[in-house]
C-alpha cells in the first residue's frame, strides 16, 4: 500500500489542536494518584493518527459549522479509543507489547495501572460528552462503546475458529466501525445538521470504518513495523478472524477499495468543505501507518 499524502497534510494542524485540548482535559500527573494520570496521558496523547476525533471535527465543518463546536466531543471520542486500545493490548486479550511505536500501556506501567487508566479514560470521556449538553450525541457514543465491546468479545471467541463472512463482518463493523461511525454522526449532530445529513455522515463512517479495519488486517500481514508502529504477523499467530485470512490479500484489498469509494459517494450532499474527508477515505486504504 502507498500513502497518498495529497490533502492529508491539512489534518496535522487539526491533530495538534486535538492534542492541545486533550492535554487540558486530562488530569495532570501532579494530581493524586500521579501514576494513574501519567498512564492516562501516556495512552491518550501517544503518537497516533487521531482519525476518529478528526472525523468528528471534519463533519462539523462539512455541515457548515465552525469545528470548535465539536472539539471537546472529539477529545472524548479519542479518549474512548485510547481506553479500548489499552484493554485490547492486555495479556488477557491480544497480549501486545507494542502500540504506536512505543511499549503498550501495561508494559510501561503494569497491568493493574493500565486497566485502571483505561477505566478512568472511559469515565472521563463520559463527563466530557455530557458537558456538550447534546443528549443524542451522548447516546450515540455510549451505544458505539457497547458495540465496540460486543465486536471485541466475538473477536476473542473466534480466535482459532472457522468463521463465516457474516461473523467476520459483525466483528469488524462493531469492533472498529461503530466508534468511527459515531465520530462522524456526533460531528454532524453538534453542527445542528438535519437528520438526513447525520444519516449520511453515519453511512460514510460505517464504510470508512470497515475499510480502515481491512487495511489494518492487510498491514498485519505485509506491513513494516517501523512504519506501522505495531507487531506484524500477530493475527496469523493467534489465528484471528481477518479479511485476508478469510478472503486472501487481493480480495481484501479490493473490498477496502470498494468501501472507500462508497464513503466518498456519501459526501456529495454536504454544504461545507468535504475535501479533508475525501482525503481521509483514500488514506484509510493507502496508508502505511
Amino acid at each position: 500500500m502507498t500513502v497518498v499524502y495529497a490533502g492529508v497534510e491539512k489534518w496535522r494542524k487539526i491533530s495538534d489542536r486535538i492534542d492541545a485540548r486533550m492535554s487540558e482535559l486530562l488530569p495532570p500527573e501532579s494530581e493524586v494518584p500521579g501514576a494513574l494520570h501519567a498512564a492516562m496521558r501516556y495512552a491518550a496523547l501517544s503518537p497516533g493518527k487521531r482519525v476518529r476525533p478528526m472525523l468528528c471535527l471534519a463533519f462539523a465543518t462539512a455541515c457548515g459549522a465552525d469545528d470548535k463546536v465539536a472539539l471537546d466531543a472529539a477529545c472524548a471520542i479519542e479518549m474512548v479509543h485510547a481506553f479500548s486500545l489499552i484493554h485490547d493490548d492486555l495479556p488477557a486479550i491480544d497480549n501486545d507489547d507494542l502500540r504506536r511505536g512505543r511499549p503498550t500501556c501495561h508494559k510501561q506501567f503494569t497491568e493493574a495501572i493500565a486497566i485502571l487508566a483505561g477505566d478512568a479514560l472511559f469515565a472521563l470521556s463520559g463527563e466530557i460528552m455530557l458537558s456538550t449538553g447534546n443528549v443524542e450525541a451522548c447516546k450515540i457514543l455510549a451505544a458505539a462503546v457497547r458495540r465496540l465491546v460486543q465486536g471485541e468479545m466475538l473477536d476473542v471467541l473466534s480466535e482459532g475458529q472457522e468463521i463465516n463472512p457474516e461473523t467476520l463482518r459483525f466483528i469488524h463493523v462493531n469492533k472498529t466501525g461503530a466508534l468511527i461511525a459515531a465520530s462522524c454522526a456526533i460531528g454532524a449532530l453538534l453542527a445542528d445538521a438535519p437528520p438526513e445529513l447525520v444519516a449520511k455522515a453515519t453511512e460514510y463512517g460505517e464504510a470508512i470504518g470497515l475499510a480502515f479495519q481491512i487495511a489494518d488486517d492487510v498491514l498485519n500481514v505485509e506491513g513494516d513495523p517501523s512504519q506501522t508502529g505495531k507487531s506484524v504477523g500477530s493475527d496469523a499467530e493467534r489465528k484471528k478472524a481477518t479479511y485476508p485470512a478469510l478472503y486472501g490479500l487481493a480480495d481484501a484489498k479490493a473490498k477496502a477499495l470498494e468501501l472507500a469509494a462508497e464513503a466518498e459517494d456519501c459526501l456529495t450532499v454536504f454544504p461545507g468543505d468535504v475535501e479533508p474527508l475525501r482525503a481521509l477515505a483514500r488514506f484509510s486504504i493507502e496508508r502505511l501507518h
